[in-house]
């Protein structure tokens, strides 16, 4: 089965200094129908504008991904943490047990647009922790690179962070005759979300911002991309 969800049915909200498009319900955008979907919880769009940012907030028990698309991403937290988080980068934090983070775009004149992603955990109470890696351009050229995955498998792959759940998340970029196939377990669910371009998924156009949800399929095509930038995830049903 093969549903789709187009960019514009997306939930939004302008802050004024962050503009949000929402794929699943999330703070004042509620939508029944979208609560997420398997174990992939968040995929929320954001720009923030220079010179502002998310102030010190909480988490807990919750598996956060963040992908930088341009711009730079400034992390603080409780753990310790100061790092930017620049295109082409992957962050983990895992809340767990309850850490404290801000998130500010301190660029003049520059937006930052990234994806914030929350993943539901396998275990709760964890110590939190921190994760990041550079992503070569390379690996996501013509193919899917995985990006997270649980611990065992992502210390197999050097620009893959460990999660706390049953998930794993990719990332392709395809042009012209570039193309992947990634094998499905029909038992999960898979999602597709298309940051930019345009690419055929199992035949059907997606364009950016547009999502596809997979259940009881056995493979994925992706193919027919024009300056397409692909997030793929394998997640518990």
């Amino acid at each position: 089965m093969l549903n789709f969800r187009r960019s514009s049915e997306r939930g939004y909200a302008d802050h004024g200094w962050l503009k949000s498009f929402h794929s699943f319900s999330f703070a004042n955008y509620f939508d029944p129908a979208h609560m997420g979907w398997g174990n992939l919880r968040v995929i929320n769009e954001d720009r923030i504008a220079p010179g502002t940012g998310f102030g010190t907030h909480g988490h807990r028990d919750m598996e956060i991904i963040s992908y930088v698309l341009s711009g730079n991403l400034a992390h603080q937290d409780s753990m310790g943490n100061v790092k930017g988080i620049p295109p082409g980068d992957v962050q983990r934090m895992s809340a767990g047990s309850g850490v404290r983070h801000s998130e500010f775009n301190h660029a003049k004149g520059e937006q930052t647009h990234f994806l914030q992603i929350w993943i539901e955990p396998n275990v709760t109470g964890i110590d939190p922790g921190y994760e990041q890696k550079a992503v070569p351009q390379s690996a996501k050229r013509g193919q899917l690179a995985l990006l997270a995955a649980p611990t065992v498998e992502a210390q197999t792959v050097p620009h893959a962070v460990s999660i706390h759940a049953d998930a794993r998340m990719y990332a392709g970029l395809f042009d012209g005759s570039e193309n992947a196939t990634l094998p499905l377990d029909p038992a999960r669910k898979a999602y597709v979300f298309l940051v930019r371009g345009a690419l055929q998924v199992n035949g059907q156009t997606l364009n950016a911002g547009d999502a596809a949800f997979l259940e009881a399929e056995s493979s994925l095509a992706l193919n027919e991309g024009r300056d397409a930038e692909v997030l793929v995830f394998d997640l518990a049903p």
